[in-house]
Parts: C-alpha cells; sequence; structure tokens
C-alpha cells in the first residue's frame, strides 16, 4: 500500500457552494510594479474566501500585464509589468472585480485527514505548552486534534501549511532561542497558530507532536500533500502506529 495516497485521507461530499460578494477591502501600492489588496483584518474562513474569489477572478481572466498573484492571510499581491499597463489601470480593474459579486460555483473542500504522535521524542515541547496554558498534556492533545483546521496558503518550506482554527487555549509564544533542525513532519505551535514542517528546516516553534506522512514530495503530481482551501483534522496515534506508518510500503 502506498501510505503516501492512501489510508489517511477522506474527501468531504462534492455540493457546491456560491461564493459570496467580496467583502470591503483597500489597495495599496509595492513600489512600482505591485498592488497589494487587503481584504480582511483577521484570519478567518470569510477572509480567505474573498481572496480566494478574487485570485481566481484574476487568473481566469489575466488582465494585460499581470505577472502572478501570490495570496496571503489577509491580502493579496499583484505583480504587473509597468510597461504595459499603469497602476491606475490595475486599480480601477480590480475595484470592479470587488464590486461584482462572485458567481462561480465551489466545490467542498477536501477534507484530510493527518495522524500525529503527540508527544515525548516527538514532541518535545507538548509538557511546556500544557503548563503555558494550565492544561495537562492529554488535554493540549484533545484541544489540538478537536478542531478542524483551514489550510490558508502554502508557504515558508515546500509544502508548509499555513493553518487557520487553533483553540486560543492552548495558544504559546515562539521558542526564545530556534532549533536549527527540526525533523519532517513535525506539527508545531506559534501564537494562534499552528503548523507542519514539511521538511527539515530550522524554526522557532514549539512543537507537539510529528506526523509520518510525506507532505512534500517532488517527483508527486502535485507535490504537495495540502493545497489552500482544504480542511485538515489531526488523529493522535501511538508510537507503535507512527513507526508502522512510517515504514517504506513492501
Amino acid at each position: 500500500m502506498d501510505r503516501s495516497t492512501s489510508g489517511w485521507r477522506r474527501s468531504s461530499n462534492m455540493s457546491s457552494v456560491s461564493s459570496p460578494k467580496l467583502a470591503a477591502c483597500r489597495l495599496a501600492a509595492l513600489g512600482d510594479r505591485a498592488l497589494v489588496v487587503h481584504l480582511g483584518g483577521r484570519i478567518d474562513p470569510p477572509t480567505f474566501r474573498a481572496i480566494r474569489s478574487l485570485s481566481r477572478r484574476l487568473a481566469d481572466q489575466p488582465p494585460a500585464g499581470m505577472l502572478e498573484c501570490v495570496p496571503a492571510f489577509t491580502t493579496l499581491a499583484i505583480y504587473y509589468d509597468p510597461l504595459r499597463t499603469s497602476q491606475t489601470e490595475l486599480i480601477s480593474l480590480v475595484s470592479k472585480l470587488i464590486d461584482t459579486p462572485d458567481s462561480t460555483i465551489e466545490t467542498q473542500p477536501r477534507l484530510v485527514e493527518i495522524p500525529v504522535c503527540y508527544g515525548g521524542e516527538y514532541g518535545s515541547d507538548l509538557d511546556f505548552v500544557g503548563q503555558h496554558a494550565s492544561l495537562t498534556a492529554p488535554e493540549v492533545i484533545e484541544v489540538h486534534s478537536a478542531a478542524d483546521y483551514l489550510v490558508h496558503m502554502i508557504g515558508f518550506a515546500p509544502g508548509f501549511p499555513y493553518l487557520g482554527g487553533m483553540s486560543s487555549k492552548i495558544a504559546v509564544p515562539r521558542r526564545a532561542s530556534p532549533r536549527l533542525k527540526i525533523p519532517p513532519g513535525s506539527v508545531g505551535i506559534a501564537g494562534d497558530q499552528t503548523g507542519i514542517y514539511p521538511l527539515e528546516t530550522p524554526g522557532g516553534w514549539q512543537l507537539i507532536g510529528r506526523t509520518p506522512l510525506a507532505l512534500f514530495l517532488p517527483e508527486r503530481d502535485p507535490p504537495t500533500l495540502l493545497q489552500a482551501g482544504d480542511i485538515v483534522r489531526f488523529r493522535p496515534i501511538t508510537p507503535e502506529q507512527f513507526r508502522q506508518l512510517a515504514e517504506p510500503s513492501a
């Protein structure tokens, strides 16, 4: 069995929902080659949908001179060629899109279950998070694994998901001194966010567990396990289950 593509994922039903009209926004210049569209002040699903809607419509009908769109938690950066279009023209076009309701029909998001072995050698900061939150380690695990998390974007490292929806009960500051190496699959908390390190990289998040799943494989299509718009659900597993899932398939 290919554990990188089966035995861990399930999709929600494929009924459709309509995208709402984009929320009020603010546009700002980023030098003479980019425009930043501020579409909300909070990391939440409505802001995500507004960014996704505008990004999709610009991709479907790219204006002359547009080079690329880069989504973030609450903004969308639009890069353009100043020799082919002007900032004034781009602002006018984006403003019209924002004022026009998006009639696109979207499918329900994909639900991806991520097995996580919490604590011990897999999550050495779990006890610290519990102490900071005045919770026991099992209570931290229960809170963390009870929520459904929206993947707002992929960034920092290939396949790193920026997730929204973590309970403030387990919010904790970053480490004062970042680690130089964090094992791939490590699940961490920083502030009111949680995420998964796809590769061995430096990092300052508090590590509470680890998944045996590969979040980034260059040979896979697409190479990243998670995509913006997915819903992530963490499932606690034992060390033995971790080892079994981490073993190469026969």
